[in-house]
């Protein structure tokens, strides 16, 4: 397993920076199918949130190197926009099918629909499939915004009662999506979205962010320094006794040494 270059705590919550994305994404694949195997050796299954987004290219890239029990893993994912087709090229569902579903076959893919006619009923379904069973692991990424998930700066709710809702995207997370290339402008990108909340995200027995990246700089900063508090949602992962992050030298470089 590659070693970290820097490591630092913030609260409760520790920081692992190594020398290159590739090497983040090695490490975080590593500890990913440590505990999923872990799962499955403990009850017969493992149940996994996996991100989407250019933040998890690394790490699962590095997963295809990893001894994980798939047909015993259920996938779930964090997000989709409201109105979005299955096969658009900027839908969350697509993104987990080419990257995650078709590659390693796991054992079975809950999709959020987000082109569903009720989009309140299907976070509610969405929703009563999370809360089922124990979530064994969260792998997802930090936002430009400090957003986890599109749970959003003073609108991310640390107490939500619920797992699954409709949010509305801020205009910062809009221009993410298009300089990300998921998106050719601004008018063109979807403005809600069914997302996991703070509560469901931190409710598994592991959570790892990864956030490589130097746009990702000022928001890791944010998480690790700023107080605790919607302003920068990330910032409740140091309340976490059961998190991780992981960043390489662009995304770290504004922490303190």
């Amino acid at each position: 397993m590659p070693e970290p270059v820097r490591a630092i705590q913030a609260d409760q919550l520790p920081i692992q920076v190594y020398a290159s994305p590739e090497e983040m994404g090695q490490a975080a694949a590593q500890r990913a199918a440590a505990v999923t195997r872990e799962a499955v050796a403990a009850r017969g299954y493992a149940r996994i949130v996996v991100a989407t987004g250019n933040s998890q290219f690394a790490f699962v890239a590095a997963l295809h190197d990893q001894d994980i029990p798939w047909q015993q893993v259920t996938v779930f994912h964090m997000d989709e926009y409201v109105g979005m087709d299955a096969d658009h090229s900027a839908s969350f569902r697509r993104w987990i099918r080419e990257r995650i579903e078709q590659p390693f076959r796991p054992g079975k893919v809950e999709y959020i629909l987000g082109d569903a006619p009720d989009p309140q009923a299907e976070a509610d379904r969405y929703e009563a499939l999370l809360r089922a069973e124990p979530l064994d692991l969260v792998c997802m990424g930090i936002g430009e915004n400090g957003h986890l998930a599109f749970n959003e700066p003073y609108d991310a709710d640390f107490e939500d009662e619920r797992w699954a809702r409709i949010i509305t995207l801020t205009e910062e997370s809009v221009r993410q999506q298009v300089g990300e290339g998921h998106f050719p402008d601004e008018a063109s990108t979807p403005r809600t979205a069914i997302s996991l909340t703070i509560p469901a995200l931190l409710s598994a027995a592991h959570v790892q962010v990864c956030a490589p990246e130097s746009r990702k700089a000022a928001a890791v900063a944010a998480t690790v320094s700023e107080p605790i508090s919607n302003a920068c949602p990330a910032t409740i992962l140091r309340r976490s006794p059961h998190a991780t992050v992981f960043l390489e030298p662009g995304s770290a470089e504004h922490l303190p040494r």
